[in-house]
């Protein structure tokens, strides 16, 4: 049994909540410096480090949708930070956004007690987004901070991971 479904541990579960939100809304800071000078490219790596943070912890608490979600938003944010494509950049920040209010739906409904949180709030458009997104950077190999290349994922873990969610 996760985390998630054992009641004495609501608390936990609420903590995570609570400390995800706080997350997001430093990572929609992050976000809008970005968007205000997508010259700064280091702040979607720092966008990576942030969300690996929520990734851990959901993780932790046995809520793998979201750890998945926020995986591919942590590879995405370091494989873009290396793209110097300004039209490009600019799609990725509308993209991060829209995963950033799509985490916090679901966010909302595991605090509500909902455990399947991503088939209640994905939407086909944006998982279209992801995919082409995706695509994009096939060639970029680096998708980590890591040191050891061996700690990097490929595309076809990319692919994997979106498989997981359905997408």
């Amino acid at each position: 049994m996760s985390l998630l479904n054992d009641p004495s541990m609501k608390e936990v579960v609420d903590e995570f909540c609570d400390e995800s939100a706080k997350l997001f809304d430093e990572l929609e800071e992050i976000l809008e410096e970005f968007e205000d000078d997508p010259s700064q490219t280091e702040k979607l790596e720092q966008f990576g480090q942030i969300i690996d943070r929520v990734m851990g912890s959901a993780k932790t608490i046995g809520a793998d949708e979201i750890a998945t979600f926020c995986e591919l938003g942590k590879v995405i944010g370091y494989k873009s930070s290396q793209v110097t494509d300004e039209a490009l950049l600019e799609v990725v920040c509308a993209i991060m956004f829209d995963s950033l209010e799509l985490l916090k739906k679901m966010i909302k409904q595991i605090k509500e007690g909902n455990q399947s949180s991503l088939e209640q709030t994905s939407s086909k458009a944006f998982i279209t987004r992801l995919k082409w997104l995706k695509e994009k950077f096939s060639d970029i190999e680096r998708s980590s901070c890591a040191a050891d290349p061996d700690g990097n994922l490929s595309q076809t873990s990319i692919d994997d991971l979106m498989s997981s969610l359905g997408l």
